[in-house]
């Protein structure tokens, strides 16, 4: 049991900035297309975090030419370069589901006031 935490331990990405559902955040994701490798920035909001440890997922999801595209990445994935968070959301929920059936100004989430 404690080997499998060393080895996951082992797994984690450190460099990852600290962020929560609702916050829009631009992922920077290595893509390899042929012998070719580039980095391609997703960016969009973040509608679901699931697991834990090493295991960890996100899912963000944006507009692109009037359809919405969702992508689940992997917190810990050695594929992740770098994660920014553009704005932070101001949410109640866990899973922001809802943002699926909507569109245009109903689709945006409350920017976070700080006082």
């Amino acid at each position: 049991m404690n080997i499998i935490k060393m080895i996951e331990q082992e797994q984690l990405n450190n460099n990852i900035c600290d962020f929560n559902v609702g916050d829009t955040v631009q992922v920077h994701y290595h893509i390899k297309e042929g012998n070719r490798e580039r980095i391609q920035v997703f960016e969009g909001t973040v509608i679901k975090k699931q697991g834990g440890s090493n295991r960890e997922t996100f899912t963000v999801r944006r507009i692109s030419y009037g359809v919405g595209v969702e992508r689940t990445f992997p917190l810990h994935s050695p594929k992740i370069e770098k994660l920014v968070v553009t704005r932070k959301g101001s949410v109640r929920r866990s899973k922001l589901y809802y943002l699926r059936e909507r569109t245009g100004k109903r689709a945006k989430v409350k920017e976070k006031r700080d006082y």
